[in-house]
């Protein structure tokens, strides 16, 4: 290793440099002079690290530690009320040409970016400490995984990120001295949202992230390179980057099926990724890949390989508990970081939708005092969780494994409370991928907007995919012919309603119904019969073992209104039209061939 400039050497408790990697090194540099920060942290990932960091984060109110005797390893940050989810509107793809980017993303011209950013981080970190985080994205050594360095003035994001990723020495063992890495600079600023932007620059191999301090902003492995800059590696380079949870399913005999996916937020996938099989199928094992991205690739056989390039979860809290997902409850049960949620006297966490009685009194989200008569909620409806994936009593074995897991079955799903049955079958690929195309869902509080409408959200990657969407789907159609084996598409709804407002299907637990005839159709042990928008079980190929669901509400759960069909056809144009002039053909003939068969 080359001798570290004076201005680099860190001082006493702040550790030394870490990499090999020049560019690394003269990248830090420059950055510093920008940022001009007090002094420089070289994050190593040890478990000295993380407690002095965690003392420090408590020290200067950053968290607060919670009741170690409850909670072990726990502790509580309360973000800036003005900074509690994602801004789509802040969020730009700079690519050289808007076209690039598309209509469906933010864009502006790179070099106008970099120097409004600049101009932003100039000085930007005076009177603190500049963190150097490296990372993984992807388990050591798979052929899919990424190296990231993010620099950031936030000891919040540095510990989240140690949750969230491999941080740490593998990081910099695996770049070694002139590795390929993501470039990632956050700073906070003064947290105002009038200078909040979450830059993402494909071709530079770069994201810029200011003025904000929540999670999905500001951990720059997880949406914006596993996502907004993984698509777009993923077009270039063969593979795919996918908002979705990976999940195993082993039956009674032992044999594995694999299954991806893709839920907009709040739409059930974290309690989906660690379902728990109802007392029917108390022989059937499922366990969790990952609750949130897939990285895909096909592999030597011609089926598709996943991985979860993620370390940990990073959950919204508000109505888990031990029915929703008891699993959940045990892997936040210790060394987590909660964000939003209420503190009750005790220095234990409560959220709406907790097990048991609400507390008499606590502090919400937002450090006010509350009670059960109050009149906002105590948490906040996108209070999160980031705890380790290696908490999670139903981790799968092949969670670590560099090849991933073979993918059997894609399944897309939104909070759909008519029209979209409980579960079809896709006719082939072609049509998965109108199907994924065309989802939509009902927005939720992870994102700014207004809660309740329903908008199009294409494989639940509208905000996240980090170039032209129609481009975006012309890759979905791509991957088809590099696949001897690819994996049956499916729809869900677990969210339809009777027309009186209830929920026809219990969901939770209980899906593993509708998953296990997802995987017999993959096994080709179950019939289907042909509708127009599918192939559909009859409600007699759901088990329904001990199954509290009276037979008429599973019924209407399955059942197809065509004249609803029809206004969701009208609707999808709203999509297509803006996306015209770089859809794929071959999805307008699916949308001709959905008409002609309503």
């Amino acid at each position: 290793m080359t001798k570290p400039t004076p201005h680099l050497v860190p001082p006493a408790g702040f550790g030394t440099i870490k990499t090999a990697h020049a560019g690394v090194r003269d990248w830090v540099e420059e950055t510093a002079q920008l940022c001009t920060p007090d002094q420089i942290f070289w994050c190593d990932g040890s478990e000295e690290e993380k407690e002095q960091l965690i003392q420090q984060a408590v020290d200067t109110g950053v968290l607060i530690r919670l009741n170690q005797k409850k909670l072990p390893g726990c502790y509580y940050h309360r973000s800036n009320p003005n900074d509690v989810a994602r801004v789509e509107e802040c969020t730009f793809i700079c690519t050289h040409t808007e076209a690039e980017a598309g209509p469906t993303n933010h864009w502006m011209a790179p070099a106008k970016m970099y120097e409004k950013l600049l101009g932003l981080c100039r000085g930007a970190m005076k009177g603190r400490t500049m963190y150097v985080v490296p990372y993984l994205m992807g388990p050591p050594g798979s052929p899919l995984t990424k190296i990231g360095v993010e620099l950031t003035d936030s000891i919040y994001v540095v510990l989240s990120m140690r949750i969230m990723t491999r941080m740490g020495q593998v990081a910099w063992d695996q770049l070694g001295s002139d590795g390929i890495y993501t470039k990632g600079l956050h700073s906070m600023l003064d947290v105002n949202p009038a200078r909040r932007i979450i830059a993402h620059f494909p071709q530079d191999n770069t994201i810029i992230s200011v003025g904000s301090n929540y999670g999905g902003n500001v951990l720059l492995g997880k949406k914006c390179l596993a996502l907004r800059l993984g698509s777009a590696l993923g077009r270039d380079e063969g593979w795919m980057a996918e908002h979705m949870l990976i999940l195993g399913v082993e039956s009674p005999k032992g044999e594995k099926t694999f299954v991806a996916a893709a839920f907009p937020s709040s739409c059930g996938k974290t309690n989906f990724s660690m379902l728990i099989p109802p007392k029917p199928f108390k022989d059937w094992k499922i366990t969790t890949v990952g609750d949130d991205i897939a990285w895909m690739k096909p592999g030597p056989d011609g089926r598709l390989y996943a991985i979860n390039p993620e370390a940990g979860y990073f959950g919204v809290v508000p109505g888990t508990n031990y029915k929703s997902n008891p699993n959940a409850m045990t892997l936040m049960s210790r060394d987590t970081i909660y964000t939003n949620v209420a503190l009750t006297p005790d220095l234990d966490v409560w959220w709406e939708g907790k097990d048991g009685e609400p507390p008499a009194e606590c502090l919400d989200w937002k450090g006010n005092p509350w009670t059960p008569a109050s009149k906002e909620k105590a948490a906040h409806p996108n209070s999160r969780f980031a705890a380790p994936m290696y908490n999670n009593p139903v981790l799968a074995p092949e969670a670590d494994n560099p090849e991933g897991v073979p993918i059997n079955a894609l399944i897309f799903g939104g909070r759909r409370a008519t029209t979209l049955p409980l579960v079809f079958q896709a006719f082939n690929w072609i049509h998965g991928v109108y199907v994924g195309a065309t989802m939509g869902s009902e927005m939720t509080a992870a994102a700014a907007g207004t809660v309740g409408q329903v908008r199009r959200d294409p494989m639940a990657m509208l905000p996240f995919c980090g170039y032209n969407m129609g481009d975006y789907f012309a890759h979905w159609l791509k991957m088809r012919k590099l696949l001897k084996n690819p994996p049956k598409i499916f729809h869900v709804n677990w969210f339809r309603k009777s027309k009186d407002g209830r929920f026809l299907w219990p969901g939770y637990g209980e899906n593993m119904r509708v998953l296990k005839w997802i995987v017999d159709r993959c096994r080709g042990r179950v019939p289907a019969y042909e509708t127009p928008v599918g192939w559909m079980p009859e409600p007699q190929d759901i088990d329904t073992t001990d199954l509290n669901c009276p037979p008429d509400d599973l019924a209407e759960a399955l059942s197809l209104n065509i004249e609803e069909w029809k206004r969701e056809v009208l609707l999808q144009d709203d999509l297509f039209i803006q996306l015209y002039s770089d859809l794929p053909k071959e999805l307008m003939f699916q949308r001709e061939l959905l008409i002609s068969r309503l």
